[in-house]
């Protein structure tokens, strides 16, 4: 299960793959730390868009097509900044790690939690997990800022997207006076139960 404590998606990994060369302006210290943090947000993103996919897949409900039809655009979306993530790695010199083996042996957080369930159970839990990637992605632009701005470019840019996304799930979880049925909630199951009974 994802708990809220552990969803740093890789904030803190560094690389121990050599480059060789990097883009003109950046050196090669500074573009080995830039690598290992897009390494992690690659490991992110591929992690993300499968989870999606498998919500898409496994949602049920009396609101299935609309979370159904939502979640598509999310998924192509977030493959997309993997692949740009993976460009940009390759552009600095380093080689990208996309193989599913490199992801659970590098990440620090577990499977996504729920099967088969309700509308409100997934979006619940999905809350949680774009917490964790979107916190993590706010400390790697930080980070960025005094590492390379064009990197940091990047990460803003696919954050924005992210945080939309988020809005889209968390406007479902929300009553009128703008309490989110997730607010007090530390894990998957956790925030899955209290939007299913909300």
């Amino acid at each position: 299960m994802h708990v809220l404590a552990s969803i740093g998606y890789g904030v803190t990994m560094g690389t121990s793959r050599d480059i060789h060369y990097t883009t003109p302006g950046l050196s090669r210290e500074d573009a080995e730390r830039v690598i290992g943090r897009l390494q992690s947000r690659l490991h992110a993103m591929n992690d993300l868009h499968l989870t999606l996919k498998h919500v898409h897949w496994n949602v049920v409900g009396p609101h299935f097509i609309a979370v159904h039809e939502m979640i598509d655009p999310q998924v192509e979306a977030v493959r997309g900044f993997a692949d740009e993530l993976a460009e940009r790695i390759a552009t600095l010199g380093g080689s990208p790690s996309g193989t599913p083996g490199s992801i659970v042996k590098e990440r620090d957080w577990d499977d996504y939690s729920l099967g088969r369930a309700g509308t409100q159970e997934h979006l619940g839990a999905l809350d949680l997990v774009y917490r964790g990637v979107i916190a993590t992605n706010r400390t790697i632009i930080d980070e960025l800022d005094d590492l390379d701005l064009v990197t940091q470019d990047m990460v803003i840019g696919q954050t924005e997207q992210l945080e939309l996304f988020h809005w889209f799930v968390r406007a479902h979880l929300e009553d009128p006076g703008g309490r989110l049925a997730t607010e007090n909630a530390d894990d998957e199951r956790g925030a899955a139960e209290a939007a299913g009974t909300a």
